[in-house]
């Protein structure tokens, strides 16, 4: 097995379950643009890919109806939607597991960094993480290429060997396979085994404890 040294977590779907908050925020957008939804389970997409894509792929919106749907989101995600959100069991001693045995670990996510680094901290794990990286509020940086470019660019001078993205939308592993870094898709989340595996990952695993022997050498 491969050794990897920095180890790149999606957040939404991958350590934690963002399902109501995102359900309902994409909902309350909707409602205040004239569009009811009540069936959260439809809305399901919208878990891990940027915003700009979901509304204009669920919903055809246009530039300007896609801006206001994610200025509508974001006025409910801040103040209730981001908190209605659960850590998957295990990922916190995972996380501690992987820090004592010095592997440095990273946020990259296609939520905005000031989010994902509330989360974090509200969920006590941000000790955890040498670097949180993020999508920018104007929308910019908001696909998962970019944002694993940006984590290669700061740590330059290491081998691209030395890095893996851990995900479960078909974005981490095409954003790992751009980039040419290894990957491995969780089907926990909310990707499919299917989507995954169309996307060519290195590895595949079912559970936050396969992920947890395979990265420490035992799975």
């Amino acid at each position: 097995m491969d050794t990897y040294k920095f180890i790149l977590f999606d957040l939404d779907g991958t350590l934690s379950d963002p399902k109501v908050g995102i359900t309902k925020s994409v909902q309350y957008a909707l409602h205040r643009m004239g569009i009811d939804e009540p069936a959260v389970d439809k809305l399901d997409g919208f878990i891990g890919p940027p915003l700009q894509v979901s509304f204009k792929e669920h919903f055809h919106f246009n530039e300007v109806d896609t801006q206001k749907a994610i200025d509508l989101y974001r006025e409910r995600f801040k103040e209730k939607g981001m908190f209605e959100n659960k850590l998957y069991p295990h990922i916190s001693s995972l996380l501690k597991l992987l820090q004592e045995q010095e592997f440095t670990l990273i946020v990259a996510t296609s939520k905005p960094t000031v989010f994902a680094e509330q989360i974090l901290k509200h969920f006590k794990i941000e000790k955890y993480f040498d670097l949180v990286v993020g999508s920018e509020l104007d929308g910019t940086r908001a696909g998962k290429t970019q944002i694993i470019q940006y984590i290669l660019d700061y740590y330059q001078e290491h081998r691209r060997s030395d890095f893996v993205m851990i995900g479960d939308r078909e974005h981490d592993i095409i954003g790992a396979n751009n980039t040419g870094i290894a990957s491995i898709g969780v089907t926990y989340g909310y990707g499919s085994y299917d989507e995954l595996r169309q996307s060519n990952p290195t590895n595949i695993v079912e559970s936050v404890e396969e992920l947890k022997g395979f990265l420490m050498g035992t799975g």
